[in-house]
């Protein structure tokens, strides 16, 4: 078994013939595509239009991956970070095309009749309506141009600030025995760690640090959300919020439906976080240091082949179908496996639609949760293989749909761990899925809370240091409540997150919770009529980029606009909960 990945099927090097020929010919592409949206005049220069934006698309896909997997194995390949970087730029010089095209559509009065007169472009038909749609939120051609330079200088740059300044970051830690001067994110780190005196110290050393750049920081984080108001008001839209679910797909009934859910389940995450609290001997709550404190004994480890076996036995038990992908991901060289120098951290999965296939990066240790890892990240290749019949252009799915295959397969290997687990080994598995849980729940909820807050200041006046570290100690006391120590808490979670400093992406935090749900909902589904379930579950991933979310969800026969399919999600985590409650209270401390 191959434990590096071949990108050969994508290009053998960047001196390779093809890949020259392929940047060649995306330049070509770019300059074709321009052209074509100069000539917009009818239905036929609307299909030009959209074939050369088609084949602009699967060029920057197999080139710019191509980069980006290279870079993520060896971040010293200076070719990767310098054809990336070309890459990029001649996608964002697509940009005017782009507008030009909104604004012809936007001319046409019968849209429909021009679509359906071509089978391409029926083909395309709700990528079509949704630029269409978006030109009411576009400024002059002239103007949309100048607003994205500015950012560049603008809000990019303030971004860049924070990224610098946080990854420059280091923090004193001060122990007992010894006193080290660490990187910030070497210190987050250790908030795992198994001793309680080093996760106390690291947390107070952080927060210590924190407070050397946060004017900074809150300088930052104004000007970038004081340009997001300004340009969602240019734009015409009612609010930041208002734009997010517009991009997700989303509608704001199912934003409420899913909130109100939340919002009554709340207190029985306080109960797990109140149980680990008391296992690791605090009354009051669970404080800000420990909540990824580790609990119960280490799992068995997997070796690589061990993992894949585990994977591919109960991804069989689904459907033959994503057991063969597993399989072939596996056997084929798809997937890059051990941590190793220059390799990034982390794991993903990278759509390689052009060439129907994925490819999966992991830094494998052998530990349960790397395992789970292996399943999360080939479940996202499962989704690519889904949607290869589609045209490329509908294929982006909405980041609320993006982790539905992911989450999924993830809960069928940690179930299927559950059921052979002892009884140590349960514990630490339910709470490392409960913790996970709690992340996506009641941190996603306190972000989204602290940033609806934000957002309403903004528009008022400029915000203080002493005003984010409250807004941010109210969201997480609404979010968490009795389940942490008021007296722990993190008031600086709004510097650290990255999340917060792209202009792009606001409210980067429900689409979270969403996919975690959603998924949990769907497991329900399948529960109830296997077979059914595995007949649609198919189509329903492969239609996530060409339609909006309440349809997608309809092909499976749920209403996500109904509080009742969110608490159904819900209820599927509940009974986690009180699981490991019931295990880990013959733990307590006496």
């Amino acid at each position: 078994m191959n434990y590096n990945w071949s990108l050969n099927a994508l290009y053998t090097d960047f001196d390779s013939a093809d890949f020259k020929k392929d940047f060649n010919a995306l330049e070509m592409e770019l300059e074709a595509l321009n052209k074509a949206a100069q000539s917009l005049k009818d239905g036929e220069s609307l299909e030009i239009y959209f074939r050369h934006y088609e084949s602009f698309n699967i060029l920057v896909a197999k080139l710019y991956s191509y980069c980006n997997l290279t870079f993520s194995v060896n971040t010293k390949h200076e070719k990767a970070l310098q054809y990336s970087d070309k890459i990029l730029t001649l996608y964002n010089n697509a940009t005017l095309a782009k507008a030009k095209c909104v604004h012809f559509l936007n001319q046409i009065e019968a849209i429909d009749a021009v679509i359906q007169h071509s089978e391409y472009l029926s083909s395309l038909s709700f990528i079509i309506m949704r630029l269409k749609a978006s030109g009411t939120h576009m400024l002059s051609e002239s103007e949309e141009v100048i607003a994205s330079k500015l950012s560049q200088t603008g809000s990019n740059a303030w971004s860049t600030l924070q990224s610098k300044l946080t990854s420059t970051l280091t923090a004193t830690l001060i122990l007992e025995d010894k006193t080290e001067v660490l990187p910030i994110a070497t210190l987050r780190n250790l908030a795992k760690d198994s001793d309680p005196k080093v996760r106390k110290a690291a947390y107070e050393a952080e927060l210590l640090a924190y407070s050397k750049i946060d004017e900074a920081i809150a300088l930052s984080l104004n000007s970038i959300k004081g340009e997001v108001i300004t340009m969602s008001e240019l734009r015409g839209y009612a609010s930041p919020l208002d734009k997010t679910l517009e991009d997700s797909r989303m509608s704001k009934k199912s934003l409420d439906a899913m909130f109100s859910a939340i919002q009554k389940y709340i207190p029985e995450f306080q109960k797990y976080l109140v149980a680990k609290g008391k296992f690791l001997n605090h009354q009051n709550g669970l404080p800000f240091y420990d909540l990824f404190a580790p609990v119960g004994t280490q799992c068995k480890k997997y070796t690589y082949e061990e993992g894949c076996e585990f994977v591919l036995t109960n991804f069989k038990q689904f459907s033959d179908r994503l057991y063969q992908v597993a399989k072939d991901a596996m056997d084929k060289s798809w997937i890059d496996v051990e941590p190793k120098d220059g390799k990034v951290n982390g794991a993903f999965c990278s759509d390689q639609h052009p060439i129907k296939e994925f490819r999966v990066m992991l830094n494998y240790t052998g530990n349960l949760g790397d395992v789970t890892t292996l399943a999360h990240e080939l479940g996202h290749g499962y989704h690519v293989m889904c949607t290869l019949d589609e045209n490329i252009l509908n294929t982006d799915a909405p980041m609320p749909l993006a982790e539905t295959a992911s989450t999924f397969c993830e809960t069928i290997v940690n179930n299927a761990a559950l059921e052979i687990a002892s009884k140590e080994e349960a514990i630490t598995i339910l709470e490392n899925a409960l913790q996970d849980a709690t992340q996506v729940i009641c941190d996603i909820y306190s972000r989204f809370l602290f940033e609806s807050a934000l957002f309403d200041t903004r528009v008022d006046h400029p915000l203080s240091v002493a005003e984010f570290k409250e807004a941010m100690l109210n969201a997480q006391k609404e979010a968490y409540g009795a389940g942490l120590d008021h007296d722990y808490l993190h008031p600086y979670m709004w510097l650290i997150k990255p999340h917060y400093y792209s202009a792009d992406l606001n409210f980067y935090n429900f689409p979270y919770a969403f996919g975690l749900l959603f998924a949990k909902g769907l497991y329900a589904k399948y529960l109830e009529d296997k077979t059914y379930f595995v007949e649609h579950y198919d189509q329903l991933l492969a239609s996530a980029g060409k339609m909006a979310i309440v349809d997608v969800c309809k092909l499976m026969d749920i209403d996500v606009e109904s509080e009742a399919f969110w608490i159904k999600s819900l209820e599927i985590i509940k009974k986690d909960i009180v699981l490991f409650e019931s295990l880990i209270q013959k733990s307590y401390p006496q």
